[in-house]
């Protein structure tokens, strides 16, 4: 969530001096960008790990790559650190930058992977390969891109990379570790190729040598530990494949496979993909409807309903088995959804004996008749007549919901707990509410705190 440009939802309850606020990729951590510097905290329980301040500038966005010492910086505020059209990766264990990418734009937004720098650019996407001399690998072009809309999958064995397509509305997923052969043009009878792509086919390979996080900043664990960026030659991992005979004036080279999902009519307003990047979801600007779709297929899954009244999604966040989604927006709400099928209660006497009887939890109940949705978000109770009635009475709705004090921006996301939520607000604000799995409704506040004020130095 960048705070370093006012927007239309943009609170006076905001705090000051606060730029930027993100998790890492398993929700267990948070970083926050302010105008002095970038501080790390741990979830649950809340506790600053790390504060680093600087004299001469802000901090707009910080990528956090887990647990380790590596983080993606961008500067920003009023006084930024380093140039806006900068990236650059920090190294907490030598407390200096170890890279810095240049680009000709200012920078949107950054996405960290163990093996991959992602860059979003107004109108561009740039995948660069991590290393002490990252390669650039790719490049997409995008519709305008203001936000930095971007969401990669944390899974290693997957590579999966969602970014808004060259028409609005539009997802474009990218799958980093599987290539297929094209065509390129070459520019000299000698057969050189204009420009040559990466063709090794899985997550790359990475030293065994590794570093410990257990130095102030970072929680000592087994996901704590950094694997340095590898040294590789352009030769090791560029490869050019030569025309073949009679081919003369063209080659064939490897690229990605990309697809593109027509998700909205409207303009996107936010992305996510689950770990594993076999699930995406996204909204539009309209802020009514969530749909989640397959990766590979471009299959809808779920269609989910917010609300009927226009928001600004903020956030959009799987849990870690992907059975549940939870999303935030202006209206100061944060709504559950459920997204596979429950098993149903056999004891239930208010259903059909069948083994297809029996409430799903989080469902409430208008006609005790009715045959229970299969995902145990709320419906209609006129979603038996769906065929005839407008979309609006097919809609499933969120089984569980919560409000947060104030009216300001907030990004969400599932805690190490399985029916925990914690959020983080542009306020300072930070909480964790709890789940009822059977009852689902009203979830209850476990824990209020103020990160900016209330930690100890």
């Amino acid at each position: 969530m960048n705070l370093s440009k006012p927007s239309s939802s943009s609170s006076t309850a905001d705090a000051p001096g606060l730029l930027y606020a993100g998790f890492n990729q398993d929700f267990g951590c948070f970083a926050a960008g302010l105008d002095s510097g970038f501080r790390i905290y741990n979830c649950d329980p809340l506790k600053q790990k790390m504060q680093k301040d600087f004299d001469d500038g802000g901090i707009s966005v910080v990528e956090m790559l887990f647990r380790c010492n590596y983080l993606a910086l961008v500067g920003g505020g009023k006084n930024p650190k380093y140039p806006p059209n900068k990236v650059i990766i920090w190294d907490d264990l030598k407390n200096k930058s170890i890279v810095e990418l240049e680009f000709r734009s200012e920078v949107k937004n950054v996405k960290l992977r163990r093996d991959r720098i992602v860059v979003v650019l107004s109108n561009k996407v740039h995948v660069y390969h991590f290393s002490i001399s990252p390669q650039k690998l790719h490049t997409f072009e995008t519709i305008d891109n203001e936000k930095g809309l971007v969401a990669l999958s944390s899974s290693v064995k997957h590579a999966i990379l969602a970014f808004p397509g060259p028409q609005k509305g539009h997802v474009q997923i990218v799958d980093l570790n599987t290539f297929h052969t094209t065509t390129a043009i070459t520019n000299n009878d000698d057969g050189h190729v204009t420009e040559s792509l990466p063709v090794t086919s899985g997550p790359s390979s990475h030293p065994n040598n590794r570093h410990s996080i257990s130095s102030p900043g970072y929680p000592d664990s087994q996901s704590s530990r950094a694997e340095r960026p590898e040294r590789k030659s352009k030769k090791s991992s560029l490869n050019k494949i030569k025309p073949q005979s009679g081919s003369s004036g063209s080659t064939t080279v490897m690229a990605p496979n990309v697809s593109i999902i027509p998700a909205h009519t409207a303009k996107l307003s936010c992305l996510a993909v689950n770990q594993d990047g076999s699930k995406c979801a996204s909204a539009s600007e309209k802020g009514t409807l969530i749909r989640v779709f397959e990766t590979s297929t471009g299959k809808l899954l779920n269609e989910l309903r917010r609300g009927v009244d226009r928001a600004e999604i903020y956030s959009i966040a799987f849990n870690h088995d992907s059975t549940r989604l939870c999303v935030s927006s202006d209206k100061g709400t944060v709504h559950i959804f459920n997204l596979d099928p429950i098993l149903r209660n056999s004891n239930s006497t208010n259903y059909s004996d069948n083994n297809n009887g029996g409430p799903y939890y989080g469902e409430i109940l208008h006609n005790p008749m009715k045959v229970p949705p299969s995902s145990g978000n709320r419906h209609s109770s006129l979603s038996f007549m769906k065929d005839l009635l407008p979309k609006y009475f097919s809609s499933e709705w969120s089984f569980a919901h919560f409000k947060v004090m104030g009216d300001c921006r907030c990004i969400c996301g599932f805690g190490q707990e399985r029916n925990a939520v914690i959020v983080i607000c542009a306020d300072g604000s930070c909480y964790k509410f709890l789940i009822d799995p059977q009852k689902g409704g009203e979830c209850v506040r476990d824990n209020y705190q103020n990160f900016l004020n209330d930690q100890d130095d």
